[in-house]
């Protein structure tokens, strides 16, 4: 069962948040998991969140945000963040989770839902070559001083 983040999911949701930083290898201030949180939950925002359920336990997380585009007078909607528990992998809740957000852009009237994910993650990219097709485009970064 895939359902929008609630208030009272903070604790499951801050558990496999840390888990999905471990696997990305990083670390985030407390400050950035509690503003994150906030965000998750404020209506006024563009980010929004979403679990997936077994058994009421949360096993999975998708974040989303939607924004403008320059090419296509509709926003479109960047899938920042999936993750799901290693034990339940393999179980479809990757998928469920990317549909979920897919229905969210749809009702919101988005052009597209669009997302990335790290070269080496195998499993990750077979999943995704079966809901979607890859852009043809390489992402770069450049920090900036803040």
């Amino acid at each position: 069962m895939i359902r929008v983040l609630q208030g009272d999911d903070q604790t499951q949701w801050r558990a496999l948040w840390a888990q999905y930083l471990d696997f990305e290898g990083t670390t985030l201030d407390a400050i950035v998991h509690d503003r994150t949180w906030t965000r998750l939950l404020d209506e006024a925002e563009p980010i929004h969140g979403a679990l997936a359920l077994a058994g009421g336990e949360a096993v999975g997380f998708v974040h989303y945000i939607f924004r403008r585009s320059t090419w296509s007078l509709s926003d479109s909607c960047y899938l920042q963040d999936l993750f799901v528990a290693p034990t339940a992998r393999g179980k479809g809740y990757g998928r469920a989770l990317i549909a979920h957000v897919c229905a969210e852009a749809a009702n919101a009237g988005s052009s597209h839902v669009d997302w990335q994910t790290q070269a080496e993650n195998s499993s990750a990219i077979a999943l995704y070559e079966k809901v979607a097709e890859r852009s043809g485009y390489i992402q770069f970064r450049k920090l900036v001083p803040s």
